[in-house]
């Protein structure tokens, strides 16, 4: 197989843009919503606060997206929900930066990506060939971690030479940038958008114990082992750094991300998936714990980088059988059930690395998360062997 295969799509390249910009404008938000919050409170809790704020629409709406996704005509969802993510980006711009606008700003944008998401997902095969599927999912999760890592250290140099509002305001043109991309796109549909309940999705992935598995150890396992949330703590408090290590230490593990996805795409396809994510996953927990026992910059960095990496080898497989086992119907509400589980093991992550860190300090707040993600794959592994028997 070509490993360029899905760029001869011009829709997938249009796609895989928007996924640059997007990412790209979203990480030096983070970035600048983070140093604005701390600074403005030197609370964890309020750090931790922000997975609230993101993933209280996906418990909302979630569901609804996925069933308007495959009953209605998706490009029009995607342009009217980007129009919203540029309404609230030019709110941050002008200058709206207290805790309740940052808060009602993120809000508002996480409603918008509730209602993206199931459709980023399902419209991938439609617009690439059967054959160059897991290569499109492979080059969309290294463009997803290629803009990632422009974005942290692009904003950490902007907050330590200018301001946060510089930050915003690139942020609000990549929104632009996203809208104009998304509007070349033909989100075509192949299946009868009048079939199944919006509750099917959910259905779908109780009944199939292989997908159950992977996303549910995805949930767990990155629910305990999140640390992006403290990074503001970290920079400042435990490695005596400031504002441009912080954008490095969010690039981190993106910069692992992309060199482990240039390998896979580059490499044979991984037959033994299921033995895969399991390490993967173990290697991430590992990898956590030693960013949270370490002391120098460095180091630090390095560790993010590999659970970077190991994040990426299970994001691409478990992509890989969303995609191949569910049938095109049902494919936008699956993948909004799978949206729900991505954004609570993400923002409730930063929700319970924020309170463990209040109470017992951010080292065994990281380091105790790692520990659990390790202990959520042995559980996986035991109790699912149509998981640890996956092969693609």
């Amino acid at each position: 197989m070509d490993a360029y295969a899905a760029f001869r799509s011009r829709d997938f390249r249009l796609l895989l843009a928007s996924t640059a910009f997007s990412n790209l404008g979203l990480q030096m938000l983070f970035v600048a919503v983070s140093w604005d919050l701390y600074n403005q409170t030197h609370s964890a809790r309020v750090l931790g606060a922000v997975g609230f704020v993101q993933v209280a629409p996906s418990f909302a709406f979630a569901i609804l997206a996925g069933h308007i996704a495959d009953r209605h005509n998706r490009r029009a969802i995607m342009l009217v929900a980007q129009c919203l993510t540029v309404v609230a980006s030019l709110v941050l711009a002008l200058g709206a930066h207290g805790v309740a606008w940052i808060y009602a700003c993120l809000f508002l944008i996480a409603v918008t990506r509730t209602f993206q998401m199931p459709i980023r997902g399902a419209v991938l095969p439609d617009i690439v060939p059967p054959d160059a599927l897991s290569n499109a999912i492979t080059w969309n999760a290294t463009m997803f971690e290629s803009a990632n890592v422009g974005g942290p250290a692009l904003a950490g140099i902007l907050l330590a030479i200018t301001s946060s509002r510089t930050v915003y305001s690139v942020q609000a043109g990549c929104a632009v940038l996203v809208l104009a991309c998304m509007a070349g796109v033909n989100f075509a549909r192949k299946h009868d958008i009048q079939t199944g309940s919006a509750l099917e999705g959910l259905h779908f992935i109780r009944n199939n114990k292989l997908i159950l598995t992977a996303v549910s150890l995805d949930l767990f396992a990155y629910l305990f082992g999140g640390a992006t949330a403290l990074l503001p703590i970290y920079a400042v408090e435990i490695l005596h750094a400031g504002p441009r290590a912080l954008g490095w230490l969010r690039a981190a593990p993106s910069i692992g991300a992309i060199a482990m996805a240039v390998t896979m795409a580059h490499s044979p396809r991984i037959r033994r998936a299921g033995k895969a994510i399991l390490w993967s996953v173990a290697g991430f927990g590992l990898a956590t714990i030693g960013f949270g026992l370490s002391r120098s910059i460095w180091l630090s960095c390095a560790m993010l980088a590999l659970t970077g990496a190991f994040d990426n080898v299970s994001v691409v497989l478990r992509q890989s059988v969303l995609q191949t086992k569910t049938p095109d119907y049902v494919r936008g509400r699956v993948m909004a059930v799978n949206s729900i589980f991505i954004n609570c093991s993400n923002s409730l992550g930063a929700v319970e690395s924020g309170w463990t860190a209040a109470w017992f300090g951010p080292i065994l707040s990281v380091a105790g998360g790692g520990a659990a993600a390790i202990a959520v794959v042995a559980i996986c592994a035991l109790l699912s062997p149509a998981l640890r028997q996956w092969e693609q």
